[in-house]
């Protein structure tokens, strides 16, 4: 392939904060990137070349998309997928990841039922569709995490049921088709982001994520785990990787189990939250890479830079309220921290407002020692953040 800049101008399904950070990486070379979101001042709009406000299921707003574009792809779930693949093919563009892997992804059973049928190691599941398929789910498997089988994300839709006392509040609470998945005894959550180009697949190294209630926290890398484990998790995404179709980045979570087992828990089709470290910490972050391989362009090194600690900057207001944060001064100052804003104009509990990074010395060692230290200073900034 021949490539030249300026570039062709790529359509985005998604204005969030991965339609933002895509837009800041496209930018440097040369490719213009227009966004199709509802939301009129969406996070990605300051950024991107220009916006279509309309629903992810809009035909009209899609063809608007396509009629602007040289390139299509998404970065939430939420995309219809028959409509991309339908809009595609009415303009003559390319869309990837391909259609086909969001309808697959989108469905969590559908999903799991792909990986386990392709040897993929997945957790035991099984399908939900009313109490007694739960409460049979509890006999076979014991304490199982109930997921909406579509729709969720940052914790929705996920609820743990642990005894019968619990089945009626729990599938209530999902409200919809269901899959129940045993619960999995882990030592540690893992993730790595999987880019497949154009006859290429590449791998970032392993990162390990803290999560709380369901929503990710922190991620660190290199894991803090053995050379063993992380080899099989890169093993394990490359084998996700042989079951989806089309080119892009892929964030797949897995567990480690305290014997070093690793299975997949769930897997994005686009950037992951776990990811964001590669903007400072890798040679060529997650959101370029994914641009250069939707257009078919020779993928980036995945090459850690240093050791790396994210924290994301969450809501921690009770309430919605006008989005302004406090005490950026701190962060500002330390001089291995990088801010990410999101520019989302409200604040409300949990919600993902931006995140921090922080990298150490260039070739510093691995020990866990290094890790702990750069996690232990990126909550202390992130903390001292505020909404006040």
């Amino acid at each position: 392939m021949t490539v030249t800049v300026p570039g062709p101008t790529l359509g985005v399904v998604g204005g969030g904060q991965l339609g933002r950070m895509l837009a800041e990486a496209a930018a440097p070379l040369g490719v213009e990137v227009v966004v199709l979101d509802p939301t009129p001042d969406c996070p990605a709009a300051p950024v991107a070349r220009d916006h279509v406000v309309g629903d992810f299921d809009d035909p009209e707003a899609f063809r608007e998309l396509a009629a602007r574009t040289d390139a299509l792809t998404f970065e939430i779930e939420l995309a219809d997928s028959d409509l991309l693949d339908e809009v595609a093919d009415e303009y003559g563009l390319t869309v990837n990841p391909a259609p086909e892997t969001l309808s697959l992804i989108e469905d969590k059973l559908v999903q799991k039922e792909a990986l386990a049928d392709a040897g993929v190691p997945v957790p035991p599941f099984r399908r939900v569709d009313d109490a007694d398929d739960l409460r049979d789910a509890l006999d076979e498997f014991g304490a199982v995490m109930l997921k909406a089988r579509t729709g969720g994300y940052d914790g929705r839709g996920n609820v743990p049921v642990r005894d019968e006392s619990e089945v009626e509040e729990a599938l209530d609470a999902v409200g919809g088709p269901a899959m129940a998945e045993a619960f999995v005894d882990f030592a540690r959550e893992l993730s790595v982001i999987a880019v497949q180009g154009d006859g290429e697949v590449r791998t970032f190294p392993v990162g390990e994520n803290v999560h709380e209630a369901e929503i990710l926290r922190e991620t660190v890398v290199p894991a803090r785990t053995t050379d063993a484990v992380r080899a099989r998790a890169d093993e394990v995404a490359r084998d996700v990787l042989s079951v989806l179709d089309g080119r892009g980045v892929f964030g797949v979570e897995l567990f480690e189990t305290p014997d070093g087992d690793v299975s997949v828990n769930e897997i994005a089709p686009r950037p992951h939250n776990s990811g964001h470290w590669t903007i400072e910490g890798a040679r060529t972050s997650q959101f370029e890479q994914h641009v250069r391989a939707v257009l078919g362009w020779p993928l980036g090194s995945t090459a850690r830079r240093a050791p790396t600690a994210m924290a994301n900057v969450l809501g921690t207001v009770e309430e919605t309220r006008p989005a302004t944060l406090g005490n950026v001064e701190s962060v500002l100052a330390a001089e291995e921290a990088s801010l990410h804003w999101y520019g989302k104009d409200d604040v409300r509990p949990l919600r993902k407002m931006g995140h921090l990074t922080l990298t150490g010395a260039d070739g510093a060692a691995d020990d866990e020692a290094d890790v702990d230290g750069l996690l232990a200073r990126a909550r202390d900034l992130r903390d001292g953040l505020t909404f006040d």
